[in-house]
């Protein structure tokens, strides 16, 4: 076991398993740093006290699973199975469960609300005493493949035909809910739409600017909209991204390739010295830099979104001292319970436009394909179809 054990394969609640229910299933195995998933049959515990199994119905592709897999320095910590944007019905309960039951549409989630503690208790953050500790990696034994015991990760593990999740770690839908649309509240568009939302508070009238239009930075012009922004610049070296940002609400679009000068000058020449709000999404920390610099001094706020443990970041202290905010924002700023409540809401209301997300459609057998697409930056999202409702 390596001294510093990898973020996002942390575990959040150890317990003694017990019963015998186990199910056999399917699921993408990652087994190698740098190769491809491969589906096996595996077997997932019964929940314990305080636990849900959970039939997986739709799951996505995050850009984080691909760090996990790619470029997180932790090869020991495999094989495990990913994916942390998903939707589903609750199979089973364990003991002292009350919240949920059989049957009901389900969101996991990748960040905990425990309720009870000084986080939860603040009304201040959407951080929880009760979440994954990037300080403690153990093997609890949810999952069993080839008789070796199997990483859950980030405490969800979509890719599996069942998960077994914490109380902590589970949202109810509505029963109305497309699961086939609502799994982007996993993960996307909670970061990003959340991220216009609750972190930059994107004021109505005010002029924007979102660095990185994949699924995340998408849901983060959809939140400047909703927001009431007046003027939405997308930023993205791929202009083939360009139609779904302006179907999202985005009313302007810039490829820096199209420039000899750096994309924060030219955001300063368009809006009288920069803009209201930027929001970077890319986990690049030049692009952090960037959209903290076009914004305009005196009251220009900077969003972070983008995940990255590989590289530092940095700007001139000029630039915060001139009046700018630079401030980072996890999963949207949400407290995860009651951010799926929240965006459950926006959905029936028709505020929320999520067909645009959604580029391909494939099943978890293709998961290899997805992961092909994404990182040649040809796809959005791909929803991947687990099991039938």
């Amino acid at each position: 076991m390596s001294a510093t054990p990898p973020l996002f394969l942390s575990f959040k609640h150890n317990s003694t398993r017990g019963g015998t229910e186990v199910i056999k299933c399917k699921a993408a195995v990652a087994w190698e740093s740098n190769k491809p998933l491969v589906i096996e049959e595996i077997e997932v515990a019964p929940p314990e006290a305080n636990e849900i199994r959970v039939k997986i119905v739709t799951t996505g592709l995050c850009h984080t699973d691909l760090y996990q897999l790619y470029d997180n320095k932790h090869p020991d910590a495999l094989p495990t199975v990913l994916g942390h944007e998903g939707a589903g019905i609750v199979e089973s309960v364990g003991p002292g469960v009350t919240e949920f039951q059989p049957g009901d549409k389900v969101i996991p989630l990748p960040i905990s609300q425990c309720g009870e503690c000084r986080f939860c208790k603040s009304g201040r953050s959407n951080h929880c005493d009760e979440g994954w500790n990037p300080f403690s990696v153990q093997v609890v034994p949810t999952f069993t493949c080839r008789g070796k015991k199997v990483y859950q990760f980030m405490g969800t593990s979509t890719f599996s035909e069942y998960t077994v999740v914490h109380k902590n770690d589970l949202a109810k839908i509505d029963a109305a809910a497309p699961l086939d649309k609502v799994f982007l509240f996993g993960c996307a568009v909670s970061t990003g739409y959340g991220a216009a939302i609750n972190s930059a508070q994107v004021t109505p009238g005010s002029t924007c600017a979102v660095f990185g239009l994949g699924a995340v930075g998408l849901a983060a012009v959809m939140g400047c909209r909703n927001a009431g922004a007046k003027k939405i610049f997308a930023v993205d070296i791929n202009p083939d991204k360009f139609d779904r940002a302006k179907a999202l609400g985005a009313t302007d679009t810039i490829n820096p390739k199209d420039y000899d000068k750096p994309v924060s000058q030219v955001l300063a020449d368009l809006t009288n010295g920069g803009v209201d709000f930027s929001i970077e999404c890319t986990g690049n920390v030049e692009v952090m830099r960037s959209a903290f610099e076009a914004c305009v001094k005196g009251w220009g706020v900077s969003v972070v979104v983008g995940y990255t443990d590989l590289h530092d970041f940095a700007s001139r202290p000029a630039q915060l001292i001139s009046g700018r905010t630079w401030k980072g924002s996890l999963w949207g700023g949400y407290r995860p319970k009651d951010g799926v409540a929240d965006l459950g809401k926006a959905l029936l209301a028709k505020r929320l436009n999520l067909e645009e997300f959604i580029s391909h459609k494939m099943t978890l057998n293709e998961v290899n394909d997805a992961i092909e697409l994404m990182k040649k930056g040809q796809c959005i999202r791909t929803l991947m179809a687990v099991c039938p409702e």
